[in-house]
């Protein structure tokens, strides 16, 4: 008698991305461990779809589902599956992939599923911003301009996210945040400020160089205004994991952090965009997911 094959959720973000999907089923298929599992391929409509689906396959008794897209597409999935037995999968087919970078899962559809046959799972951080939970990071200022004005573009990928920042950098004005640490209250003026679960934003830019997703802390980031000479300086440490050593960068590490503005305005979480009021509250929450590592 043959043994039941375990059911495992795919769950494919079509527009995620500039790859085509058209032969992910396949892919999927051919790569899955056909002795052990059965794949149950379906595609996310909207914006939040992928989380009911997540919770859907959930419901259904699966506890294997994975997120093929970017970033977001993983947030999704991922918050339905936070503090359950289930273990998250990802097939990282995004513009910036920064969770999976960080995790070092394979960026080809077929390494990356058979990632998922191997079964080494990790017990990872998440954090939250207002309640809303993220995986990689989160952050205020220019980061989140960027995030809701890359999310009005048409075009994804890497380049078209270059483009967005040339486009938006001269005219963006630093802001005033006040900041709660533990009781100890502090301003700063900030380009922006991350708050950072995972080490980098996404196309190894390394905002949090020494992040760790399992140490129970977030790392915050903070950029001062800086000369506007500065930029390329700044852009070469990120991608060469140099970004603290700036006279312009602040770092430290926390379990909770509150922010507070001026006025409300956009935040992002894994770098999708929303806006958010003036307090802003965020913290840890240690070993929460669990996740198919290389």
């Amino acid at each position: 008698m043959l043994k039941k094959r375990e059911p495992v959720g795919f769950i494919i973000n079509p527009i995620s991305g500039t790859q085509s999907k058209k032969k992910l089923p396949d892919i999927i298929v051919k790569s899955l461990d056909s002795k052990r599992f059965e794949p149950e391929i379906v595609y996310s409509s909207c914006p939040g779809n992928a989380h009911k689906l997540a919770s859907d396959f959930l419901t259904s008794g699966l506890s294997k589902v994975v997120a093929v897209g970017g970033d977001g597409t993983v947030n999704e999935v991922a918050s339905a599956l936070i503090d359950t037995k289930a273990t998250l999968g990802i097939v990282p087919l995004g513009s910036g992939n920064g969770l999976a970078r960080h995790l070092r899962i394979p960026l080809t559809p077929e390494q990356a599923i058979r990632n998922i046959n191997n079964g080494r799972i990790s017990m990872t951080d998440y954090g939250t911003i207002n309640s809303i939970p993220f995986f990689c990071t989160s952050g205020v200022g220019f980061d989140a301009h960027i995030g809701n004005k890359f999310a009005q573009m048409e075009r994804r990928g890497f380049f078209s996210y270059v483009k967005t920042i040339f486009n938006e950098f001269f005219s963006y004005h630093p802001q005033q945040y006040k900041l709660n640490l533990n009781g100890y209250v502090t301003e700063r003026e900030a380009f922006l400020i991350t708050f950072a679960n995972a080490s980098q934003w996404g196309n190894n830019a390394y905002i949090a160089p020494t992040a760790d997703i399992t140490d129970g802390l977030l790392d915050v980031t903070i950029v001062s205004p800086f000369p506007k000479f500065v930029s390329v300086d700044l852009g070469l440490r990120l991608f060469r994991k140099k970004i603290g050593n700036s006279r312009y960068v602040e770092t430290f590490r926390v379990k909770t952090l509150g922010v507070e503005r001026a006025n409300e305005g956009y935040v992002h979480f894994d770098g999708e965009p929303c806006t958010m009021g003036k307090e802003i509250e965020i913290s840890i929450k240690p070993l929460g997911v669990n996740i198919f590592i290389p």
